[in-house]
């Protein structure tokens, strides 16, 4: 990498739905020519000059052709950044040679990855390497999973301020979630599954929840697949669609952070639909409609919710930590717009700026949210991402 490399940060992806977002919060927020120098990459001179104008962004937005089937043309990406941001998914199929690319060259990289075999082998294959090279690599820096990383961290904060200890029990409960499964999700969901019909080995990496963690294997964990009655939640809960994304890397953020959260941590995500028979039926129809919208008929990947959907969407997700000496600590933690688009294209790119601008002590890497900006990202998670971190009153 050279020492000035012309860029800060380049969104790899800028011509795809929740890349051009991406571009569209960084053209409004941090403008062009300003401290903050970004470009817009994709495959197509001629797409990247249309989704400029359409998002509005000025006429003189630095623009850079690289394409996932030309590591010659990512190398010549990264060479000219000290960060990428990818949104280029599935991860499984399109992402190694671009974070190949990072590592070797020493520079930073983020991505919206919840393909949890893909994570398990970028560990094994680049963890060594990028921290002897000094590349910071993010994964997982959107929606799955920093309003739970992050959660979690704020909870145990809070925890030990008012314990004097981490809670060594943690559920995490969605209690409302307004917005459209993105495409790339279920495309990844998809290429997950595949990669595992053609290793069913991998399966076992895909049903540990430790699998992130760097060898550690803690206590047995929920199984968090079923519908049942929660007397501490308070109401039914049902199976989170994210959580066996989001619980493998809270487990990781926990082993970075050498067990900060100690190592008998129990963790779940459930979602909570309210208490009686109206809560058990809200419960059951919610797998049912989960089920519908990870089939054929899901979303397609470049697909995504108009503007005012996105505006009109958001998330409510309560946390319970149980302390061991019986105090409990609720924390909620929320978004103001669609998960899965409006939230996540602010997310990242905050991670992202917070990454490279506030976080010098941290090493190269494969690393998780938490572990890798920690609680330094709060400020521009509530500030500027429209996200809250609340304690709520016993």
């Amino acid at each position: 990498m050279s020492a000035q490399p012309e860029f800060d940060l380049i969104v790899y992806g800028a011509t795809g739905f929740t890349g051009r977002l991406v571009a569209e919060y960084l053209a409004q927020q941090y403008g062009v020519g300003g401290d903050t120098k970004w470009a817009m990459a994709g495959r197509s001179q001629a797409k990247l000059e249309s989704v400029r104008d359409e998002i509005g962004a000025p006429s003189e937005t630095p623009l850079v052709v690289a394409d996932a089937s030309d590591p010659a043309s990512l190398a010549e990406m990264v060479s000219r950044t000290r960060c990428v941001l990818t949104t280029v998914g599935p991860y499984t199929l399109y992402g190694n040679d671009v974070l190949a690319a990072c590592v070797e060259a020493g520079i930073d990289y983020l991505d919206l990855s919840g393909e949890v075999l893909w994570m398990h082998e970028t560990i094994e294959r680049f963890h060594a390497a990028a921290q002897k090279s000094g590349a910071r690599i993010v994964h997982s820096a959107g929606f799955d999973s920093i309003p739970f990383d992050h959660g979690v961290l704020f909870l145990q904060q809070e925890a030990k301020r008012i314990f004097g200890s981490p809670c060594a029990r943690v559920r995490a409960r969605v209690c409302d979630m307004r917005g459209t499964l993105s495409g790339g999700t279920a495309a990844s969901a998809k290429a997950t599954m595949e990669s595992v019909k053609e290793d069913p080995t991998r399966l076992a990496a895909l049903m540990n929840p430790f699998s992130l963690s760097a060898g550690f294997q803690g206590p047995e964990q929920p199984a968090g697949n079923q519908i049942e009655e929660d007397p501490v939640s308070g109401g039914w809960v049902a199976p989170f669609f994210m959580a066996p994304i989001n619980t493998k890397n809270i487990h990781r953020s926990n082993a970075l952070m050498n067990h900060a959260y100690g190592e008998d941590f129990v963790y779940d995500e459930m979602f909570l639909t309210g208490p009686g028979e109206a809560g058990e039926a809200a419960a059951r129809g919610l797998v049912a409609t989960s089920n519908a919208m990870s089939g054929e008929g899901g979303p397609k990947p470049g697909e995504g919710p108009s503007k005012e959907e996105r505006e009109a969407g958001g998330y409510d997700v309560l946390m319970i930590g149980s302390h061991a000496d019986g105090g409990e600590l609720r924390i909620r933690v929320t978004g103001d717009k669609d998960p899965g688009y409006g939230s996540t294209s602010k997310i990242i790119t905050e991670a992202a700026l917070c990454l490279l601008e506030e976080c010098s002590e941290t090493a190269g890497g494969v690393w998780t949210p938490a572990a890798a900006i920690g609680e330094k990202l709060f400020p521009r998670l509530i500030e500027r991402a429209g996200l809250t971190f609340d304690v709520l009153d016993a």
